[in-house]
């Protein structure tokens, strides 16, 4: 039988049955009959909800209270990018994937509130051996929503990175190229960078202009997927078969074509290394699709 009071459709809780049975019992035995309609009427539907409540409380997922393990994915959106665990929801019109994060890293930080679970009183060493330095930002929730083309294809004219968000990691976490600012370059911010190497801008848009630590070291590994540009080409970790990748393996934007394990026929793809440019060089490979916020 339905139980319409559930949001959650249940499977079989080991509970309900019990309830149910128990249920059935004590209203057999009320006496009167008025005293039966109303236990009809308000206590049931309360036996029932409570079923309900305690088998969705056995499978909801649990993650990140600052990221998304479970995003809404639709049905033809391709596999390889459902490995993006802090989207909030990802589609496909069949031109572009459209990918919606927060932003918000699902690891610790030292730029998360003191009062935040994720927040880290860290002191030491960051990227490249620099002592750590906190800039005065903070982090800020946002909400992206990327477009990037599901076959991408080598641009006619490559168009230069921007300023800002140019792709988006695997934990929702966007991308920035090798600049400070115009023409400015990333040395005397690489000092802010957090345990796990990403920072946040003034306008609280945390991110990472180089390998994303957390990533690399606990959910994936050093010559993972990462996440994608804009342009749809693959972001790859510092290492491939077992050995670190130098920039002179790379071409101007910081790729190469090659064989990985998520695209076993090869494509284009770029990787971080941990030298400038760090994650793109010279532009985008591809025509990038968009970003908003």
């Amino acid at each position: 039988m339905h139980a319409p009071y559930c949001k959650n459709t249940p499977s079989f809780n080991p509970f309900i049955f019990p309830i149910l049975n128990f249920s059935i019992y004590f209203w057999s035995k009320l006496k009167y009959q008025h005293m039966r309609l109303i236990y009809l009427t308000l206590c049931f539907p309360l036996v029932l909800l409570q079923a309900c409540t305690k088998e969705a409380a056995t499978t909801t997922p649990t993650g990140s209270s600052n990221n998304t393990t479970n995003p809404v994915v639709s049905e033809t959106v391709p596999d390889i990018y459902k490995k993006i665990y802090g989207a909030s929801s990802i589609t496909s019109d069949g031109t572009y994937i459209t990918i919606k994060t927060t932003g918000l890293p699902d690891h610790k930080s030292s730029y998360y509130a003191t009062t935040n679970a994720l927040y880290d009183n860290f002191s030491g060493t960051t990227f490249a051996g620099y002592q750590f330095q906190k800039n005065p930002n903070s982090i800020a929730e946002k909400s992206y929503i990327f477009k990037i083309p599901v076959a991408p294809k080598v641009a006619t004219n490559h168009a230069a990175t921007p300023l800002g968000a140019i792709g988006v990691s695997l934990n929702g976490v966007p991308f920035f190229n090798q600049y400070a600012g115009p023409n400015q370059p990333l040395t005397g911010e690489i000092v802010s960078f957090d345990r796990y190497w990403g920072h946040p801008a003034p306008t609280g848009q945390y991110h990472y202009h180089v390998e994303p630590l957390y990533l690399t070291t606990v959910k994936v590994t050093k010559s993972s997927l990462l996440g994608f540009l804009l342009d749809g080409f693959p972001v790859y970790g510092p290492e491939e078969n077992g050995a670190l990748v130098d920039n002179s393996k790379l071409d101007a934007y910081h790729g190469h074509t090659a064989v990985t394990a998520d695209f076993p026929s090869g494509i284009y793809h770029y990787h971080i290394t941990n030298t400038d440019p760090y994650i793109n060089g010279s532009g985008y490979y591809g025509t990038p699709g968009t970003v908003s916020q």
